[in-house]
């Protein structure tokens, strides 16, 4: 399956491939008439492409701005196809931030190599309300990183950049609901 990906036309290609309508409980705990099916994205090599395109072009913007990033970080699971894109386009090498700790092998909430100073961007899927978002970036801080800001591809316009900037953080987006045609929901 092929997908019009140019710039202009993504958004659109993004709504036919994963939004879904119906009643859907976030993870956030809200109740949602729509839902944006993240792994119809991200297990798509025709979006993925130039959805990490784009985050690329975000990263070395904001990284022109606030300094250069030693890693990029995604958090489990939906930043890790996105993660593993644009540290592949760029050479910019990444970590991993679990949901939780695992009880086995190295029992840590982060996979990867990450030392204290290290200055790194998040990228994200959707974010509603940015949570598991604001967490994966405490878990980096927790291990010394620094975190100036993050990128998600789609913000759903509930309160994400407030809750974002209200850190202290950039709030990036490639996307909102809007430009994906969701308007009133």
């Amino acid at each position: 399956m092929s997908a019009d990906t140019s710039r202009g036309s993504l958004p659109a290609a993004i709504a036919e491939a994963a939004l879904l309508r119906g009643t859907f409980t976030l993870r956030s705990g809200r109740t949602s008439s729509y839902y944006l099916d993240k792994y119809r994205l991200t297990t798509r090599p025709d979006l993925l492409a130039p959805i990490a395109d784009l985050l690329a072009e975000r990263v070395k913007a904001l990284a022109g701005e606030v300094g250069a990033f030693d890693r990029l970080a995604g958090a489990e699971l939906g930043g890790v196809p996105l993660v593993t894109a644009v540290s592949l386009q760029l050479g910019i090498p990444s970590v991993l931030v679990r949901n939780s700790k695992k009880d086995y092998g190295t029992a840590r909430r982060l996979e990867g190599v990450l030392q204290a100073g290290e200055r790194v961007v998040l990228l994200e899927d959707v974010a509603t309300t940015a949570g598991q978002a604001l967490e994966a970036v405490a878990v980096l801080r927790e291990a010394g990183a620094e975190v100036p800001g993050m990128i998600v591809v789609l913000d759903r316009q509930e309160g994400a950049r407030e809750n974002v900037e209200g850190a202290d953080l950039r709030f990036e987006a490639l996307f909102t609901s809007a430009d994906l045609g969701i308007t009133g929901e």
